[in-house]
C-alpha cells in the first residue's frame, strides 16, 4: 500500500471522526433547548482549535445561563416590589378617606364643601389606580388557578357594557355592538370579567369617537374593541400591554396596567391579545379557548 494511500484513509477517517463529533455537538445543544438542561458540552476532538471553540461555546451558553437566572431574579424582586407598593400605599389611602368622611360630616361653609369634594375626588383617583396595582401584584405573583367552564361571552360584554353607560354617557361616546350569534368560551369567568372591564375602561378613558365592540369564533372565540384615538401619532401598538406603558403621560391618570392585566390573564386562560393601529383607528383583540369537544370533557 502505498504511503498516499495511507494519507487520504487517515485523513478520510479524521474527517469522519469531526463529522461524529459535530453530530453529537448538534444532539447536545438540542437536548439543552428540548430539555432544558444545564448540561455543557462534552467532546473529544484532537484538534486543538476545534477544542477551544468547544470551550467557548460553553463559557457563551454558561454566559446566557448565568444572564437568565438574573432575569428571573430581577423579575421576581420587582414582583415583589409591587405586591409591597401597592399595599404600603392602600393603608395611608385608607386613613385619608376616613378622615375625608369625619370632615364630610361636620358643618362646613359651601367653599370648603367644594374643596373637600375635590379632595375626595383625587383620593378616590388615586384608589382606582392602587387598586391596579394590587391586582397585578394578585395575579403575577399568586397566579390564581383558572376555573374553566362554558361561559357566553356575549351576555357577558354586554353586561359589562350596560354597568359601564354612564361612563361612555359622559364622555358623549357611542357604543355599536357587532354580534350575530351567541359566543362561548371555556374560561375562567372572573377573570374573563376582568378582562373586558379593563377594555371597556380603556376605551372610555382614550376614544376619541365612537366604540365598535365585536365578537366572534372560529378557531378560537375572540373579543375586538375599535376606537379612534386622539394621540395616534404617538401610540406605539406593540407596547400597548407593557406593564406602565401610557401614550400620553401628561393628561392621563393611568398606572398603564390596565391592559398589561388584560394579556396577562388571557395568557393564563390559553389564549393572547394583540393591538394594532390603522388610519387613527385602534384595535384591541383578545382570544380566548373555545369550547373543548365533549370527547375532551369526557377524558
Amino acid at each position: 500500500m502505498s504511503i498516499l494511500t495511507v494519507i487520504v484513509l487517515v485523513l478520510a477517517g479524521y474527517i469522519i471522526f469531526l463529522q461524529v463529533q459535530f453530530r453529537s455537538i448538534n444532539r447536545q445543544i438540542e437536548k439543552r433547548l428540548k430539555d432544558k438542561t444545564r448540561q455543557p458540552l462534552t467532546l473529544e476532538l484532537i484538534n486543538r482549535d476545534l477544542n477551544r471553540l468547544a470551550a467557548n461555546i460553553n463559557r457563551c451558553l454558561k454566559a446566557e445561563e448565568n444572564l437568565r437566572l438574573d432575569g428571573i431574579r430581577e423579575e421576581q424582586r420587582f414582583k415583589e416590589l409591587i405586591a409591597n407598593l401597592s399595599h404600603d400605599l392602600r393603608t395611608p389611602l385608607t386613613a385619608i378617606k376616613g378622615y375625608q368622611q369625619l370632615i364630610a360630616g361636620k358643618e362646613l361653609s359651601d367653599d370648603q364643601r367644594h374643596k373637600l369634594g375635590i379632595a375626595q375626588k383625587h383620593a378616590n383617583e388615586l384608589g382606582a389606580l392602587i387598586e391596579h396595582f394590587f391586582e397585578y401584584s394578585y395575579y403575577i405573583n399568586l397566579e390564581p388557578q383558572p376555573r374553566l367552564e362554558r361561559i357566553n361571552l356575549t351576555n357577558l360584554v354586554t353586561e359589562c357594557l350596560a354597568a359601564s353607560i354612564e361612563v361612555f354617557e359622559a364622555k358623549q361616546l357611542t357604543v355599536h355592538m357587532v354580534e350575530h350569534v351567541s359566543v362561548f368560551a371555556w374560561a375562567d369567568k372572573e377573570m374573563a370579567t376582568r378582562m373586558i372591564q379593563n377594555l371597556v375602561r380603556n376605551c372610555a378613558m382614550h376614544s376619541a369617537g365612537d366604540v365598535e365592540v365585536r365578537l366572534g369564533s372560529a378557531q378560537h372565540a375572540f373579543i375586538l374593541f375599535r376606537n379612534r384615538v386622539k394621540n395616534a401619532a404617538e401610540l406605539e401598538p406593540g407596547r400597548l400591554f407593557e406593564r406602565f406603558y401610557t401614550a400620553d403621560r401628561a393628561k392621563g391618570r393611568s398606572t398603564g396596567l390596565g391592559l398589561a392585566i388584560v394579556k396577562l390573564l388571557a395568557e393564563q386562560l390559553g389564549g393572547g391579545a394583540s393591538a394594532s393601529l390603522q388610519d387613527g383607528f385602534l384595535e384591541i383583540r383578545v382570544q380566548l379557548q373555545r369550547e373543548p369537544e365533549r370527547e375532551q370533557l369526557l377524558m
